[in-house]
């Protein structure tokens, strides 16, 4: 079983420590952190980018960046959990290609992500994707 723990420091600011130690600031509120829904976005879009980068590499993809845009849209009625949750990759490397990086993304979001498994139960999980090639190909 894994753990985590949240310490409140001061006023809306909170300490998140991970089981290995690793901490982030928690706000809500004007405080300095994020806040814990935009964390589950956050989440989400970390998990899926660990798995989108490892798979890439692994089929000898020419990447040089990977981005997810992860935007949501909460439900009206409290808790307000996220309702709908779209994920836009940008995938920039010269020479990809395209079934390769949806083969990537789909293996992610369907087979690979805790967070997107966990989420999905809750809000419907949306994803596309654009190719880039990198600015050192343009003119």
């Amino acid at each position: 079983m894994s753990t985590a723990r949240v310490k409140w420091v001061e006023d809306s600011t909170f300490i998140g420590i991970d089981a290995n130690g690793r901490g982030t600031v928690i706000s809500s509120g004007d405080g300095p952190g994020i806040s814990p829904m935009q964390m589950l976005l956050l989440g989400l879009g970390g998990c899926s980018l660990v798995d989108v980068v490892t798979i890439l590499r692994k089929q000898r993809q020419p990447v040089v960046d990977v981005e997810v845009q992860v935007s949501g849209e909460r439900a009206e009625e409290w808790p307000r959990p996220w309702r709908q949750i779209h994920m836009h990759y940008i995938v920039t490397g010269d020479g990809l290609d395209a079934k390769r990086v949806e083969r990537a993304i789909r293996l992610s979001v369907e087979k690979y992500c805790g967070a997107h498994a966990t989420l999905s139960g809750v809000a419907t999980i949306t994803h596309d994707y654009e190719i880039r090639a990198s600015a050192e190909s343009q003119p």
